[in-house]
């Protein structure tokens, strides 16, 4: 098989994938064949991660501070009474800046805004809607996220990846024995998707694991997919004590691009 009509067919699949590319290294010149692996595991979560949001605004700053102080510690409380993974529990810095308002077109000095972030993960779902119900959200408490994660990602990730290049292997693999063609060496292996230098615009390639195009979602080439159940919790919600939380798995996707350069099997 001559090598031209391989990269015209190449270049064929890639004009056909969807658009949207996160491009990097560079193709090369030589004879070669561009392949993908990717892979995909779901995932029940095990961590329930709450982030809250403190600000006082007051003429006075060292009243601001003193509320924002004491919401903090009575939440840190929650969070030891409803037992948060301790190594999880953390509580930023005090900001503190002007505070404006506009009246009547106007802008005007309405005081100083003093703030404090915190966060917290659960290891079920049921200490998380615990915590919220007694959390008593208002105008200076307020319930950013209720996040489910995986403690186990790193791990994960680093087993995803390895799963991708070898299916980038054996694709290529089948790729030139299909076309009498034998591979002779390993280009570049990345998980960011190459340009193309084939004349024709690049796209994002379809994901064939998971039965749908995670880019076409607004996903990144080079980062792991994940989706799953997301709490998002209003300040309005969080106050309520009969609210529900349920635990939905994680998909996590890696992705992996390979360029191996190939020659005549003849």
């Amino acid at each position: 098989m001559k090598f031209s009509r391989m990269l015209l067919w190449s270049a064929l699949l890639v004009a056909v994938v969807p658009q949207a590319w996160a491009q990097a290294n560079s193709v090369p010149s030589q004879p070669h064949l561009l392949v993908k692996g990717d892979a995909s595991r779901k995932v029940m979560p095990d961590r329930f991660v709450v982030k809250v949001a403190l600000e006082s605004v007051d003429m006075q700053t060292d009243i601001a501070r003193r509320k924002v102080q004491a919401n903090a510690e009575r939440i840190m409380g929650l969070f030891a009474k409803h037992r948060a993974i301790a190594e999880t529990v953390r509580m930023d810095n005090l900001s503190i800046e002007p505070s404006t308002r506009y009246k009547e077109d106007e802008e005007v000095f309405a005081g100083t805004a003093v703030s404090r972030d915190l966060e917290g993960a659960f290891e079920n779902p049921e200490q998380l809607r615990d915590f919220l119900a007694e959390l008593k959200a208002s105008k200076e408490i307020q319930v950013r996220t209720a996040t489910p994660k995986y403690s186990g990602e790193l791990r994960l990730r680093a087993e995803l990846k390895a799963e991708a290049a070898a299916q980038t292997r054996a694709s290529a693999k089948g790729l030139a024995d299909a076309y009498g063609a034998k591979i002779i060496g390993l280009y570049t292996i990345s998980d960011v998707a190459p340009s193309f230098a084939y004349g024709v615009q690049a796209g994002s390639w379809p994901n064939v694991n998971s039965g749908g195009d995670f880019y076409e979602r607004g996903g990144s080439l080079d980062r792991v997919q994940v989706s799953g159940s997301r709490n998002q919790v209003t300040a309005a919600s969080a106050s309520a004590a009969g609210e529900l939380l349920t635990a939905a798995p994680i998909t996590y996707t890696e992705n992996v691009y390979a360029i191996f350069l190939i020659s005549d099997g003849n």
